[in-house]
């Protein structure tokens, strides 16, 4: 297996919503290995599928409370009213940081490699990475949710150095 690259703004990939992975083939699980390599490179946090190329609903994960994984059919099913505010990043958006708002917890569920139903929840990073790799399989990236004046300082920012 291997480390995919990333793919950046501008690339349609992004913006197109993920299909829902239906059965677990040998493809899947590959994808799923890729995924994994992909997310355990130095400094990563989250990849979703399509970041990779892939518009398959899957997103992997590397955290310091939950160490590596992978989840297929992500949904989330519960986020906290209290909300963080916090600078935020994007593989697919390279060297960019803006402030986002997102709910302090979030629970999502999906399924493992192996069909087993498997949940990620958590505070803090987890929850932010959860809303953020989700938002990624709906077609959206971070960005979409930046307030109006942010919004406007980061498409700049993106057009100027991308």
């Amino acid at each position: 297996m291997s480390i995919r690259p990333i793919r950046i703004v501008g690339d349609p990939v992004l913006r197109t919503p993920c299909d829902p992975v239906r059965t677990i083939t040998d493809g899947t699980r590959r994808l799923v290995q890729d995924l994994l390599d992909t997310v355990d490179d130095e400094g990563r946090a989250g990849v979703a599928a399509n970041q990779i190329g892939v518009s398959l609903r899957a997103f992997s994960w590397n955290l310091e409370d939950h160490g590596i994984g992978c989840i297929l059919n992500p949904v989330i099913v519960e986020l906290s009213e209290e909300l963080q505010h916090d600078d935020e990043g994007c593989l697919s958006v390279p060297g960019l940081f803006f402030p986002r708002t997102r709910s302090v917890y979030a629970r999502c569920v999906g399924i493992d490699v192996e069909g087993q139903e498997i949940e990620l929840a958590g505070e803090g990073i987890t929850a932010r990475l959860i809303q953020h790799e989700v938002s990624h399989l709906d077609g959206e990236l971070y960005i979409d949710g930046l307030e109006r004046s942010v919004k406007k300082k980061a498409l700049r920012q993106i057009r100027e150095t991308l």
